[in-house]
């Protein structure tokens, strides 16, 4: 007899092809985010495009990228529906169906990668699967919102939420190898309850919770300088001495954002409210896909990677050009605003390029036809 192959190579399919469409969420929504910046001489490809910049940067791509991540943390099928429904969503909404469509989709499909986050809960009872399945929730939350016409401003930080709460519940896993105290937790789980506190005061008073919000951010990105593992491994060398310093770089911009939050709290629009955001969102988080990106992709695409030290040249860069965008924002320069904005989206290109080159696709070839010989060897 034979041994089928047949699944795990549709599996594998499904895979690169969400991650393409995680990827062209980014390229759209980047493209998006240089036209509201100032560069109006941009084509907006499609009516709506300029306004989805929003969406299409935590759903399109973040959440599409981590429903993906956890789908195959899962190994279950029913989970790829999450990062799927996400991306018809998107392609809804750029089509210009329904104003709902679109949000309707990527509302179910974050329901669903909640889903997979509970059943994490169920299956590891700890304070780290609950503090994603929470990120969870808030990202369902904010979707819901965003669906029913609420301000993308409100919608925009439970996005926020979703994205802090998922990666402080990661790195707080491992930081278990620590042993933190009771205090620490207790500390980690005030701040989480500071944030939801945050959120749904800024639902009917929208300038104290978003303060609320930032005094928690502050408190959150503390902890992880404080207790995360990164502190530790920056003598490790190699890839481990890369991920701890983009961490710790990252933890730094959560600094940045939550003052900034703080600061200015109750701003919806302008230059405050374009620095207090992508301190977060480009900082922040972007800095954590750079460190996870040489474990994260090799893990999906099952494709392994060689890490080198140009990886180092597009980390340096995301925080040079972020420093010129907000510096632009912050002291009224308009032109460093709009070049910081364009060497972030070059900067993160060439990211990808270099994650990409990285990539050992021979390898992975020369392991799967080697897999297809033995798994075509009789057996009894």
């Amino acid at each position: 007899m034979q041994l089928r192959t047949s699944v795990s190579t549709a599996t594998h399919i499904t895979r690169v092809v969400l991650l393409v469409l995680a990827i062209a969420g980014l390229l759209l929504g980047m493209w998006a985010g240089l036209i509201r910046l100032g560069w109006w001489s941009l084509p907006p490809l499609r009516p709506m495009l300029p306004m989805l910049h929003g969406p299409l940067m935590a759903g399109g791509f973040l959440g599409v990228l981590i429903g993906l991540e956890r789908a195959v943390g899962t190994g279950k099928r029913w989970a790829y529906a999450g990062p799927a429904l996400i991306a018809l969503g998107v392609v809804a909404s750029l089509a210009g169906l329904h104003d709902g469509v679109g949000p309707l989709l990527m509302t179910a499909g974050s329901v669903v990668v909640t889903l997979v986050l509970v059943g994490l809960v169920r299956l590891q009872p700890a304070l780290f699967t609950a503090t994603m399945a929470i990120g969870g929730l808030a990202w369902v939350i904010g979707n819901a919102f965003w669906w029913f016409g609420a301000p993308l401003p409100v919608a925009a930080l439970w996005w926020m939420g979703f994205l802090v709460l998922t990666i402080a519940g990661e790195r707080l896993e491992l930081s278990r190898m620590l042993k933190l105290s009771v205090w620490s937790e207790r500390v980690f789980v005030g701040a989480i309850a500071l944030l939801l506190i945050g959120l749904i005061v800024s639902l009917f008073a929208y300038s104290t919770g978003m303060a609320l919000f930032g005094v928690a951010l502050l408190v959150i990105a503390g902890w992880l300088l404080r207790y995360d593992i990164a502190r530790r491994r920056i003598k490790a060398g190699g890839q481990a001495r890369f991920t701890a310093l983009a961490l710790l770089s990252g933890y730094g911009w959560l600094v940045a954002g939550a003052v900034l939050i703080v600061r200015f709290a109750g701003v919806t629009a302008g230059p405050y409210y374009d620095a207090a955001l992508h301190s977060v969102f480009l900082g922040f988080v972007f800095a954590m896909i750079f460190a996870h990106a040489p474990i994260v992709f090799p893990a999906v695409l099952s494709i392994p990677i060689v890490f080198t030290n140009r990886f180092y040249i597009p980390l340096l860069l995301l925080h040079i050009s972020l420093l010129l965008r907000v510096g632009g924002d912050l002291f009224g320069w308009w032109d460093a605003r709009l070049w910081g904005g364009m060497l972030n989206v070059i900067t993160i290109l060439a990211f990808l390029a270099t994650t990409v080159t990285s990539l050992r696709l021979r390898t992975a070839l020369a392991n799967t036809a080697s897999s297809n010989k033995t798994s075509h060897l009789p057996t009894a």
